[in-house]
């Protein structure tokens, strides 16, 4: 975590009333979950499976692949540091601004990195000559931007050498198509990172995955810790693809009210906010430094933002926000837009 993230309310003791810095799902519940992980407890007095393959399999059963098809890792995050750890000291694309994570992964494993903007990687722009890895996030993290599949397979394709490493932590959260996990599956050079821990608001627990080839998986795997994924991680992750119908997104509305608060933010003189498809979005002041704004918001408001500034490509002014309640996205609509008075 070099270069820092959001959701650190922890730095604010009890201030924070609504946290709109975490991409996380705010509505679900998760009451039926605690009490079958409180009945799991003594599950702690001996070691989990060494690789969560019960999970895996469980995953594979999904998406329709076979269980050499899965890997199951703590957190989406500790997959990227896998990744890298499996091509080190390779060269890595990696499109900006994204989720330093990726970053500071191949900083960690020697990599030789080029940075570029998403259009000019999808342009054929950016050179993508030689092997190493081709690292983005759809949708993107921050600004909620989504890459059409079909145009994104065809950049795959014409790259053999790349391996595209394809973050889909918030593909639950838009209406926009995105990469079909059978079809990158069959690919060999994309691997998919998936998160559990944003659609079900389990971000404590750390459970992500891998989707990819077998031989792709086979590379990554080598490299693994065993007991990474704990043993109530596991049994979280069995009981909510078990009830996977008690986590369904409302996401129509959930989406119609992530662009109602967008352009209410749009709308405070001195702010802009950047075209998003799913349920964050990317703000911009014209006067001021997010990281102030920020400051401002959580000590008087009681409402956390995520400043923006240290993700490469964005400057001091930028923040994010995740869409909430609509009562709680109208009260910072009103905090911000008294900040902005002050200028």
């Amino acid at each position: 975590m070099l270069q820092g993230h959001g959701d650190d309310a922890y730095r604010y003791g009890d201030r924070i009333r609504v946290n709109f810095s975490s991409n996380v799902w705010y509505g679900a519940d998760l009451s039926g979950l605690w009490r079958h992980l409180s009945g799991c407890l003594e599950r702690l007095s001996g070691y989990p499976e060494p690789d969560a393959a019960s999970l895996a399999g469980r995953l594979a059963r999904r998406w329709d692949l076979a269980p050499e098809n899965v890997c199951v890792t703590n957190g989406a995050t500790e997959a990227f540091y896998l990744i890298a750890q499996a091509w080190g000291g390779r060269h890595s694309v990696i499109v900006v601004p994204s989720f330093s994570e990726y970053e500071d992964a191949c900083t960690l494993h020697g990599h030789r990195m080029t940075f570029v903007d998403l259009d000019a990687l999808l342009e054929g722009e950016a050179s993508l000559e030689g092997e190493g890895l081709v690292w983005l996030c759809n949708p993107n993290n921050p600004d909620g931007r989504t890459v059409d599949p079909e145009r994104l397979c065809r950049l795959i394709e014409a790259h053999p050498d790349r391996v595209f490493v394809v973050d889909h932590s918030y593909a639950a959260f838009t209406l926009c198509p995105v990469l079909d996990v059978q079809r990158a599956c069959m690919l060999e050079n994309v691997i998919l990172v998936h998160s559990m821990t944003k659609q079900y608001a389990v971000a404590g627990l750390r459970l992500g995955y891998l989707t990819a080839s077998e031989g792709l998986i086979r590379r990554i795997a080598m490299h693994r810790m065993p007991w990474s994924v704990n043993a109530l991680a596991v049994e979280a992750g069995r009981y909510l693809l078990d009830h996977e119908a008690e986590f369904e997104l409302p996401l129509a509305s959930y989406l119609a009210e992530a662009v109602r608060f967008r352009q209410a933010v749009g709308s405070i003189p001195g702010v802009e906010t950047l075209p998003s498809d799913c349920h964050f979005f990317t703000g911009v002041l014209a006067q001021g430094k997010s990281a102030e704004l920020k400051e401002y918001l959580a000590r008087e408001k009681g409402l956390l933002i995520r400043d923006a500034s240290n993700f490469r490509g964005y400057g001091e002014g930028h923040f994010r926000l995740a869409t909430q309640r609509p009562e709680e996205n109208d009260r910072c609509v009103q905090a911000i837009a008294e900040w902005m008075n002050r200028f």
